[in-house]
């Protein structure tokens, strides 16, 4: 992890909370802002475009709108409001089982998937998930 941390200058988390690019969330910006990081690789504990795991990726971009968020799925999750599957808009966190990522619309998720992958959108692969909204 160490390289990984090296690799990467630009700002952080901590740094876009205390400044933040994005004055206003909207479902819609959050979730163009997610996919920009699209084919960043999955880094267990990264929080950066270096390389992120699914909670630092949704932790990184929500900061940019000047929401801190633990980096934690669970802790993400406890942070929003549920919303019913029917009403998921992009943007919104799709929240399974010790994982987490942005609902892409059409019962795709953008996520940070697990080791060896990249940043991705694909299908939602299971029914054990919930949808909450933070911010809106």
């Amino acid at each position: 992890m160490t390289s990984y941390a090296a690799s990467y200058t630009g700002p952080s988390a901590k740094q876009y909370l205390a400044s933040p690019t994005h004055p206003n969330v909207s479902l819609s910006s959050v979730y163009n802002v997610a996919a920009q990081y699209q084919g960043v690789p999955y880094v267990y504990g990264g929080a950066t475009p270096a390389g992120f795991d699914c909670s630092g990726l949704v932790m990184y971009v929500y900061a940019q709108f000047g929401v801190a968020l633990p980096h934690s799925s669970a802790g993400q999750a406890a942070a929003g409001t549920r919303v019913a599957t029917s009403s998921a808009r992009p943007g919104d966190l799709v929240v399974m089982p010790g994982h987490i990522g942005f609902y892409a619309g059409n019962g795709n998720i953008l996520h940070a998937p697990y080791p060896g992958t990249r940043v991705r959108v694909q299908p939602i692969w299971t029914s054990n998930y919930y949808i909450v909204r933070i911010g809106t």
